[in-house]
């Protein structure tokens, strides 16, 4: 009994906090609650998924040899954000701005392959969940040689 008390008491506070934002936020995008983008940043931030992301993309960047293909696949536009940004960074195409300090220049790991591709028409029609699915592709590139460096 306590137990589904315990669980009523949360359901009222998860609606009566989804109340709110439709409140304040009000209706923006058809068809979509206006809470629905505040619990999936809740969700985000307390499960620490972009953090998981940065450290998964780290992690098979270290494991892929070179010539190997990184696929992603990333279902909102943080994670696709944190993909694109870890792919460019990871190809020598870091940006300076005039806001921070200067990024010294890395040698270029890995390269973009292609563009970002996203779902047909016929894809999203067969699997709406995929409306929002962005497929990003990166090469490694051969380790820079050593050999030269030294000599006369």
């Amino acid at each position: 009994m306590a137990n589904a008390i315990q669980f009523h008491a949360v359901k009222v506070e998860h609606m009566q906090l989804a109340s709110m934002i439709e409140r304040v936020v009000g209706r923006r995008e058809p068809g979509k609650h206006p809470a629905t983008r505040s619990f999936q940043a809740l969700r985000i931030h307390v499960n620490g998924e972009l953090d998981a992301l940065s450290q998964g993309l780290s992690a098979a960047l270290a494991r892929l040899r070179p010539g190997g293909r990184l696929s992603v696949i990333s279902f909102h536009s943080l994670e696709d954000r944190a993909v694109k940004l870890f792919i460019r960074d990871q190809s020598g195409h870091v940006k300076n701005t005039r806001r921070g300090p200067p990024v010294a220049e890395i040698s270029a790991r890995m390269v973009a392959v292609g563009k970002a591709r996203f779902p047909s028409d016929a894809e999203i029609s067969a699997n709406p969940r995929s409306r929002s699915a962005v497929l990003r592709v990166a090469e490694k590139l051969p380790e820079p040689s050593m050999s030269g460096a030294g000599s006369a």
